[in-house]
């Protein structure tokens, strides 16, 4: 069994991981790039399950009321904030999935260590998990 550059960079386009885990589920597969891909999903598909139920917790907090913002904190440093509108409250025009989608993606890419937080009209923090 040879395992290739091109094979292991093929499961990693799929499938997000980074070489290592692409190589290691190449080997356990012996090889073959469709079974490696089908091991790695379900990894995947449990970090994307997270990833929307914390969305949909935000979600609630949000019609909830009583928001300005939205944030994303890694340690003490705010890497992402986005203030609540009424777009993105009210989904007026049908828009308001463009904001929750950026939000969504934001918490994926920044992923591991980062904290997602709604900040209220009064300034205290919740922290959604």
């Amino acid at each position: 069994m040879q395992i290739t550059l091109e094979a292991v960079e093929k499961v990693m386009e799929q499938t997000g991981v980074d070489y290592k885990a692409a190589k290691e589920a190449l080997v356990k597969t012996d090889g073959d790039v469709d079974a490696a891909i089908k091991l790695i999903s379900p990894d995947t598909k449990d970090i994307s399950d997270d990833i929307k139920e914390m969305m949909d917790k935000l979600k609630k907090k949000v019609e909830e009321g009583n928001v300005d913002r939205i944030q994303i904190k890694k340690g003490d440093e705010v890497v992402f904030s986005v203030p609540v509108n009424v777009g993105i409250v009210g989904g007026l025009l049908g828009l308001a999935a463009a904001p929750w989608a950026l939000i969504a993606g934001s918490v994926a890419a920044f992923g591991l260590g980062c904290r997602l937080e709604v900040v209220k009209k009064d300034g205290t923090t919740d922290e959604i998990k």
